[in-house]
């Protein structure tokens, strides 16, 4: 009798090959760069917009993974001996992957005509740099063991540590870079060692610790743990001190990738662990990345108020939006771990959403940043002003990111912010009275959060491109090139159709939530353009309807002053208010912008004050501002730590005889052991 055995055929995992093609695809255009690493022309008119290319379709390939819903897995015989390289395509890092390619198609475009000569690292080193970034922070995202995973997050921190300093020979630059590793290898051994606890005996693949059972304080102990680490990352704080020193100091497209897209890693990071690897989680746990979340956007707001340089002020606005983002996790585990998954699916929509509006927004104001930097040479609000008429293009596009970042419709900021206070009406529902008087107090927090944010950003616009110019210099700014225009356009398009299509987006979301908590929102109404995502509340919203009325609105008064008071009008000066002799520098200033916010929340800031002296010819009022965190936490701890390096350093005395009667007492003590034992 003979016995046909036939061979089990494992599909191929196309769109997950079709991945790790174009991630290697992105190493193989940073290794090109080295073959003339001092060619400007190479590196801008080449590497970087192939690079773009490259991003683009990820982002098409990932979009196909998501509208599909399936789960691809591959495994490489790459790694460590018995741990190969797992891989993994799903709806969550699908997501992230098109934030990623999507996001980084319009950075590299505006950065092959922004790099140029001179900048401290060579063009070609600068793309092996870059391009090993983008591919490190794909792998992350495609990782399914915690070696793979962990080798990508190393490689993702290393590669960003050498773009933040890439104007190496400036001291400040090296300072900032060096707060920056030191933070993410803390980061990364609070993951670590998450990982040490979830894994428990088995394997250290995802999917083994999907399957392991691990006890409450143990399951507690690795949430926090991840928490911690991944909390670092994104600027979570406290944990966020390294942001403000490294996004000044990094070039702007740079600072876009690292705000727009690295961020989001961490993002996806602690959603993988929380509402994947530990399986159901446990209400309580939410309640401190909702309390950490909330209490980073009034942070990070109140921070960007006060702030005059322009890259530290979006510096501190993404440390806002990530309290955002920390306070939708915080409210999806809340109501996940209470039995309402209806409710949960929608705050992980609004946080999901607001990670892609995030990438848009924020990218795109540091492109138009770095455009005003390379024209104007400055980075200080007070000697800015009037680029409007000089930078038409920069100044219309950083417009869209401006409007769209202070939420305001229809632009995409305000969809994800509306979904986030939907689900906080649904605190009520939760059965524990400690998160019925919680959760209204922080809603409060977030519509303070986004007035500020709102104010921020008058304050970033209006001293930018409004006015007159405060410097004659400024006379000769001149707008960005061709390529940049691209990228910002990209980028101020994707704001445009995240806030005219929420419906069709939300749809692809839901397969995230169908995944992480088993349910997804009813999102659309029949006609498919209103979005009304909570069920059995009459509150709905339709970003088309209100572009149309507004554009109906605008057209009617042109065409009503145009019938009614036909004069034509005339230009004149302006109110001088009877003094007869203004000044661009009499404009309001951004100190001048922010001194409400200092004087109302004093206690948030360390200020140090330089009035003028008597007799001064060119009088001036200064004032520094410090974070209190700084000198209340990190510096005691600085001390702390320096102490103990110089106890240490007495052992080290440079003396054979000394080591030799170290090794002597060892042995003693051994032997003393061994005896009594």
């Amino acid at each position: 009798m003979h016995i046909l055995v036939h061979p089990v055929i494992t599909p191929l995992p196309k769109l997950l090959v079709g991945c790790v093609a174009l991630l290697l695809g992105w190493g193989a255009v940073g290794v090109a760069g080295l073959l003339r690493p001092r060619s400007v022309r190479l590196a801008g008119r080449v590497l970087f917009p192939l690079g773009a290319l490259i991003g683009f379709a990820l982002a098409a390939l990932a979009v196909t993974s998501l509208l599909g819903g399936g789960i691809e897995r591959m495994v490489l015989p790459i790694g460590l001996p018995g741990l190969p390289a797992h891989l993994r395509l799903d709806p969550l890092s699908s997501v992230f992957l098109a934030l990623l390619g999507a996001t980084a198609g319009g950075i590299s475009l505006f950065a092959g005509g922004y790099f140029r000569a001179g900048q401290g690292t060579a063009p070609g080193l600068l793309g092996l740099q870059y391009h090993l970034f983008l591919a490190s922070m794909g792998w992350v995202l495609i990782a399914a063991d915690a070696y793979s995973f962990l080798l990508a997050w190393e490689a993702m921190a290393l590669t960003s540590y050498f773009l933040v300093v890439t104007e190496h020979r400036r001291a400040e630059i090296r300072r900032a870079g060096l707060i920056y590793l030191l933070m993410a290898h803390v980061g990364a051994l609070a993951i670590l060692l998450a990982f040490g606890v979830m894994h428990g005996s088995g394997p250290f693949t995802f999917h083994a610790m999907r399957a392991a059972h691990l006890s409450a304080g143990w399951a507690a102990a690795a949430f926090l743990l991840a928490l911690a680490g991944f909390g670092a990352k994104a600027g979570l704080v406290p944990l966020h001190v390294w942001l403000p020193e490294a996004h000044p100091a990094a070039p702007s497209p740079v600072s876009a990738l690292m705000s727009g897209v690295m961020l989001k890693t961490a993002v996806y990071g602690m959603l993988r662990v929380a509402l994947d690897l530990l399986g159901p989680p446990v209400w309580w746990w939410g309640l401190v990345p909702l309390a950490l979340g909330l209490f980073t956007i009034l942070y990070g707001a109140l921070f960007a108020a006060v702030q005059t340089d322009m890259k530290r002020l979006l510096a501190y606005s993404s440390v806002e939006n990530i309290g955002v983002i920390f306070t939708g996790i915080g409210l999806t585990i809340v109501f996940a771990g209470s039995g309402m998954p209806a409710v949960a699916a929608l705050a992980l929509l609004a946080t999901l959403y607001h990670c892609l509006n995030h990438a848009m927004m924020k990218s795109l104001l540091f492109l138009g940043t770095g455009a005003v930097l390379h024209a104007t040479g400055e980075r200080n609000l007070g000697r800015l002003g009037g680029l409007i008429h000089r930078m038409p293009w920069v100044a219309w596009l950083t417009l869209i990111g401006t409007l769209a970042i202070a939420g305001l419709p229809p632009l995409n900021g305000f969809v994800s912010e509306w979904l986030l206070l939907q689900s906080f009406l649904f605190g009520d529902q939760v059965p524990h009275t400690f998160v019925n008087l919680l959760i209204p107090m922080g809603m409060a927090v977030v519509v303070l959060g986004a007035a500020l944010a709102g104010y921020v950003m008058v304050k970033f616009y209006g001293v930018i491109f409004l006015g007159r110019p405060r410097e004659a210099a400024l006379e000769h700014a001149h707008d960005c090139g061709w390529l940049e225009r691209i990228g910002l356009a990209w980028l101020a398009l994707g704001c445009l159709a995240l806030g005219l299509l929420p419906v069709q987006v939300i749809g692809a979301l839901g397969r995230v939530s169908a995944q992480l908590v088993g349910a997804v929102v009813p999102q659309a109404s029949a006609h498919g353009w209103l979005l009304a995502p909570v069920p059995g509340r009459p509150v709905s919203y339709g970003p088309a309807v209100l572009l149309t009325a507004t554009v109906a609105v605008v057209l009617l008064t042109v065409l009503v002053v145009r019938l009614f008071f036909p004069q034509r009008v005339r230009r004149v000066s302006a109110w001088d208010c009877g003094f007869g002799a203004l000044t661009p520098r009499m404009q309001d200033t951004a100190e001048g912008f922010g001194q409400p916010i200092r004087h109302l929340f004093q206690p948030f800031f360390e200020m140090q004050r330089e009035l003028p002296a008597p007799g001064d010819s060119a009088p001036r009022y200064r004032i520094a501002i410090r974070e209190r965190i700084w000198t209340l936490a990190y510096e005691p701890l600085c001390a702390a730590i320096d102490g103990l390096a110089n106890i240490a350093a007495r052992v080290q005395q440079g003396r054979i005889s000394v080591y030799l009667l170290y090794s002597f007492v060892t042995l003693l003590v051994l032997l003393a052991v061994a005896l009594l034992s």
